[in-house]
């Protein structure tokens, strides 16, 4: 399995290659924005992008911009800087996960891992094909949303599983901390924000392609749902 890593420090790309190769992964190696790019274009194996932010010219942010329109492969930003917004912004921006400099390779090896199986899973809540919500027709098996007007709304593997979670409970309000546990399947708590800001990313989508319909609830102080329609 290939996983592209993109960073301007040399000594940074030369050690996570070493620490992927030791897992069985293939390192694919660019030390800027365009390389990153040109990479991913070219070769359609890559499973994962560890991606810088902070890189010069076309910066981390450019990069996933770009890809964004047309793939949802999994991102996990590399970044310096510590504050909670810069976090956010990488999130937004549509990054799965971020590691902040300097890392530990068995950390930064642990979130590729289950990025990763979580991407692959085939199993969800419970095994449905098909579901229609509202004017959205969600798909299971080939990881799509299309509307009645047949736009296909492109979104995050976590994006995904946040919707298709809401979509297969209906009428259940789910906490932040819910959708962190069944979504992100891992057990460290994390920061509601981060939740928060994957949602409101969702939710910006749908009402872009839906001209304002508003398919996810927010029940204040609780969490988030979607009713039976």
């Amino acid at each position: 399995m290939k996983i592209l890593v993109a960073d301007d420090t040399e000594e940074i790309v030369e050690l996570l290659a070493v620490y992927l190769t030791n897992e069985g992964y293939v390192p694919v190696k660019a030390s800027n924005g365009e390389e990153a790019l040109a990479k991913f274009y070219a070769d359609k194996d890559i499973a994962l992008i560890v991606l810088d932010i902070m890189m010069p010219d076309i910066d981390g942010m450019h990069v996933i911009k770009e890809i964004r329109k047309s793939s949802n492969i999994p991102v996990i930003f590399l970044t310096a800087k510590n504050e909670d917004m810069d976090k956010i912004k990488g999130l937004v921006a549509g990054a799965d996960d971020y590691v902040t400099k300097p890392f530990n390779g068995l950390e930064i090896m642990a979130r590729i891992k289950t990025i990763l199986k979580r991407t692959n899973q085939k199993q969800e809540v419970e095994e449905v094909g098909e579901l229609v919500v509202g004017s959205l027709t969600i798909n299971k098996d080939s990881h799509t949303v299309v509307t009645d007007s047949g736009e296909n709304i492109q979104l995050t593997a976590l994006e995904f599983g946040i919707l298709y979670l809401l979509a297969t409970n209906l009428g259940k309000v789910f906490s932040a901390e819910e959708i962190f546990e069944k979504v992100w399947r891992q057990e460290n708590v994390v920061s509601a924000k981060t939740v928060m800001v994957h949602v409101s990313h969702l939710r910006d989508k749908i009402l872009d392609a839906t001209n304002g319909e508003k398919v996810i609830q927010t029940v204040w102080g609780v969490g988030y749902k979607i009713d039976n329609h």
